[in-house]
């Protein structure tokens, strides 16, 4: 599996930090607490998509497009992360919006949208909770073409084989940090949503036979459903990067109890999350991704799932820009 060989843009500069948590560490009273400071990614505003970004892109601009195309919510970190990338390249980008929420998308509300505007999309098409994400985004992507451009479709999230490239990669840079600072960690918590962040950690990890267990936190959908989501990018990625070593589907592991009433609406414990990860160490989480596994890792802390001693990595794949359009909750 060498990476090197696949086209990539760079839009960061070196690993991104591994910092201990101290204060966090002493104030829950279990395991010692890492994190993976993904959120300091290149791009507007950093965070995971980014990585994604950087081998999607590189596809985008083999084939020729002169347009990104992609969906997401009306608050996506992704569909920031994408138009900010376009920029960078001089790129055409339009964003698909799903209101998974009725009436939620605002053109002049805070956070990602207020950035969508500074930015400056080159269109925005707003579409109801439910709708197909790839039908809609292909109706744009045909009129696009029919005015004589070339769309470059990337799915949400940016997690199909080639997105969670940037996971892979991920994982051998973090595998080189924990040689390089002797550190022994017993598990990651990272974040499962659209499945290629936790998808391409895991081939990257088993990939190159490490064992360290990875536990996803769910921020939508159901354990039977995102294990079996998980799992289908995973084989998709390790056959598109040629990776002999077979991976099992028990090497996914998922937790659907922070999802609370659904995707991106608040729960008290996500709300805590990010007060006490503020309070206690200057860190900014947001309400829809990070929050709420920043919720579920503290309530495995507090039951007793991790033990004191234990050594454990929480990956922070960003997005404190959405944070700035749930100000209400924090007031």
């Amino acid at each position: 599996m060498n990476l090197a060989k696949l086209p990539r843009r760079k839009y960061s500069y070196g690993p991104t930090p591994i910092e201990y948590l101290k204060n966090l560490t002493e104030h829950l009273g279990g395991p010692e607490i890492y994190i993976k400071r993904d959120d300091l990614l290149g791009l507007t505003g950093g965070g995971n998509k980014t990585r994604k970004l950087e081998f999607l892109v590189a596809d985008a601009l083999a084939k020729g497009a002169d347009t990104l195309l992609t969906c997401g919510a009306v608050q996506s970190n992704h569909c920031r992360l994408t138009l900010s990338a376009a920029r960078k390249e001089q790129l055409d980008c339009h964003l698909v919006l799903e209101e998974r929420v009725p009436n939620s998308y605002h053109r002049n509300s805070n956070g990602n949208n207020f950035l969508f505007n500074l930015l400056g999309t080159d269109g925005i098409t707003v579409v109801p909770g439910g709708s197909n994400m790839l039908e809609e985004m292909e109706k744009v992507a045909e009129k696009l073409r029919s005015e004589g451009k070339k769309p470059y479709i990337i799915p949400g999230g940016g997690s199909n084989e080639i997105g969670a490239t940037g996971y892979v990669a991920c994982a051998q840079e973090m595998m080189m940090q924990l040689f390089d600072q002797s550190l022994d960690i017993d598990c990651i918590v990272t974040p499962s949503g659209s499945a290629g962040t936790h998808a391409g950690l895991t081939v990257g990890m088993r990939a190159s036979n490490n064992p360290i267990p990875i536990i996803g936190i769910s921020v939508n959908k159901d354990k039977e459903t995102q294990e079996g989501n998980v799992y289908k990018l995973i084989q998709k990625t390790a056959d598109f990067l040629n990776v002999e070593n077979a991976i099992d589907k028990s090497a996914v592991n998922v937790y659907d109890d922070y999802v609370g009433p659904g995707y991106s609406l608040p729960t008290e414990k996500m709300t805590e999350a990010i007060e006490m990860l503020a309070q206690h160490e200057g860190i900014l989480l947001d309400p829809v991704y990070t929050g709420k596994v920043m919720a579920g890792f503290i309530d495995l802390v507090r039951t007793g799932y991790f033990s004191k001693g234990q050594k454990v990595l929480f990956l922070h794949t960003g997005g404190s820009p959405a944070l700035y359009d749930y100000t209400s909750l924090f007031q």
